[in-house]
This record gives C-alpha cells, sequence and structure tokens, in this order.
C-alpha cells in the first residue's frame, strides 16, 4: 500500500525516480521498515511490465500511465477509505453507527454471493 500511496504522491509532470520513489516509500512505511534498492528495482519492474508505469525515453525517469493512475488512486482510497475503518470497527469504542453499517454490508456482501452461487448452479 505504501508503494501506491508513494506513486499518488509523485504525481507531476516530470515524473520519478527510482531514487525519489524509493524515499517516498520509506517515508510511508515509517522508520521500522527499510525498503531496499533491490526491492524497488522488483516492483518498479513488475509495474512496469503490467503497464501501469512507463520510462521516458534517453532518462532514468517514470511516469504513471493512465491505468497506473486510475489503480494507484482506487486502492489508495479504497485503502483509507473503507478498509482502515473496517478493519477498526470491530473494536468496542467503535460507534453503532459504523456496526450498523457494517452489518448491512455484510448482509449485502452476502446477498450478492448467495446469488452467485444460485446463478452458477441454473
Amino acid at each position: 500500500m505504501a508503494l501506491l500511496d508513494a506513486l499518488c504522491a509523485s504525481i507531476t509532470v516530470l515524473g520519478f525516480t527510482h531514487r525519489s520513489l524509493r524515499a517516498r516509500v520509506n517515508t510511508f512505511l515509517g522508520s521500522d521498515a527499510d525498503y531496499t534498492t533491490h526491492q524497488m528495482s522488483y516492483d518498479l519492474a513488475r509495474l512496469r511490465l503490467n503497464g501501469l508505469i512507463a520510462r521516458h525515453e534517453h532518462s532514468n525517469r517514470y511516469f504513471l500511465t493512465p491505468d497506473g493512475l486510475r489503480v494507484a488512486l482506487f486502492f489508495t482510497k479504497v485503502h483509507h477509505r473503507l478498509l482502515t475503518p473496517l478493519l477498526a470497527a470491530d473494536q468496542p469504542p467503535a460507534p453503532d453507527i459504523l456496526r450498523d453499517a457494517l452489518r448491512t454490508i455484510d448482509r449485502h456482501v452476502t446477498g450478492y454471493i448467495d446469488n452467485a452461487r444460485l446463478g452458477k448452479a441454473a
């Protein structure tokens, strides 16, 4: 998630370098984690192979492709707006309105799963 956060934070006209993106990822991971240059190289290669980033010609700078921008924004929004509150909802100080919302979401997801199972059997 820190890599996608860093990609969203690196949206500039000039793009980003291996070093600048690695520094941002380390910032998002916190002081306890050490994101190595090998990990960064691997992640950049995977992002390039999947078409999420591209490299400027004759340069060591990368930029997000339109698909990469959509993926990075989608996953960071889902993580920050949905998963983080949901993971905290099972703790005792969670407000009743959040617990009710979780029950509603669970009921709808269960309904979709049940309908999908019925569709396969038919």
